[in-house]
């Protein structure tokens, strides 16, 4: 009878559990207090800054966007639309009421692609999307290389003319220069994560073969002998992120921010430890949290983990098998490398 009694007990647990966690992840998202009922939108908005008039969490924006069926790419915003909050059914619903299209005889006039709303600042990421690379252990080891520069020389930049070996016949004419650099590695597993490719260069063909003459078309250091090539990529215009949580939970680490520094705040790119692997997309969220160590208890002398305190958000733009790309949306204290982040 006890076992019975113990086993209805743990099972009206779970499923109040399961019951709650169910409720809490179909509630609206919180609004804050001092939100507009209209918001005109404006050059140089963002949508996260646009999303942070209305809500708590501007990244649950896509969940009070009321789509509009009769306005082509209805999730996208342009200066001029006018964003009205309205309440359905409890709900926060938030409206698009989309400015007339001038029509002038014979042709309509629409307003261009490029001029919509972004997601996210475009500077903040954009030197960030096509490079660096992030690569495996072996990943630049096929590819060619750069062997010397004409006329003997080693220390190349614009305009220098040098000779590459080892590309593949192809009639590709621009290639990336890339030099291996740092390796990242899991700070609680130790595991090698990838190993960053630094674009140090772009080269034209001038004469393919098995020895390549190529010119230098733009350097962003010296070049040297023993830097890799691989085709260029073409260039891409700023993809449209919608912020999500993951769909189950990640944990893992910041392991890297670009530049060196110490401490970065809102708007800064950093490399965390989790990638395509755990189903990590660009636009997933996380949270990032503060460890703070251990410290002594005053009264028993023992040593306690003090417990992790959230420091902000970020948002991730590019990902690949075991890292990714974030841009740092929310500080409430300076971020450090090897803070933690998680599903939000």
């Amino acid at each position: 009878m006890a076992s019975r009694a113990y086993i209805l007990r743990v099972t009206f647990i779970f499923l109040l559990t399961f019951c709650f966690s169910g409720w809490a992840a179909t509630t609206s998202p919180d609004l804050r207090p001092d939100h507009p009922k209209r918001y005109t939108v404006k050059k140089g908005d963002t949508l996260w800054d646009i999303a942070a008039r209305f809500l708590r969490d501007p990244w649950r924006w896509p969940e009070i966007w009321q789509r509009n069926p009769a306005v082509k790419n209805p999730h996208l915003i342009y200066p001029g639309d006018v964003l009205v909050m309205n309440m359905v059914d409890g709900a926060p619903i938030l409206k698009v009421l989309r400015r007339k299209v001038v029509k002038l005889s014979p042709a309509i006039y629409a307003q261009p692609l490029e001029d919509a709303i972004p997601s996210i600042p475009p500077s903040a990421i954009q030197p960030f999307l096509t490079s660096p690379l992030v690569v495996g252990k072996d990943g630049l080891r096929d590819a060619g290389h750069v062997a010397i520069g004409a006329d003997g020389k080693i220390a190349l930049g614009s305009y220098s003319v040098l000779y590459a070996r080892g590309l593949p016949e192809s009639d590709t004419k621009f290639y990336r220069i890339l030099r291996p650099g740092k390796r990242f590695i899991d700070p609680l597993s130790g595991e090698f994560l990838g190993q960053q490719a630094t674009h140090v260069g772009d080269a034209k063909m001038l004469t393919p073969g098995e020895t390549a003459r190529m010119e230098v078309v733009r350097s962003h250091g010296e070049v040297s002998p023993g830097d890799r090539m691989i085709p260029a990529p073409e260039d891409i215009g700023l993809p449209y992120f919608t912020p999500s949580a993951p769909e189950h939970n990640v944990r893992g680490f910041i392991i890297d921010a670009p530049g060196g520094v110490a401490e970065v705040g809102p708007l800064s790119v950093v490399v965390v430890s989790v990638g395509t692997r755990e189903n990590i997309e660009p636009g997933h969220v996380l949270r990032i949290l503060r460890d703070a160590g251990l410290a002594r208890d005053p009264a028993t002398r023992e040593r306690f983990k003090i417990p992790e305190e959230e420091s902000g958000l970020l948002m991730v733009f590019r990902a690949f098998e075991k890292v990714s790309y974030g841009l740092v949306m929310k500080a409430v204290r300076p971020i450090h490398v090897l803070d933690v982040v998680e599903t939000p």
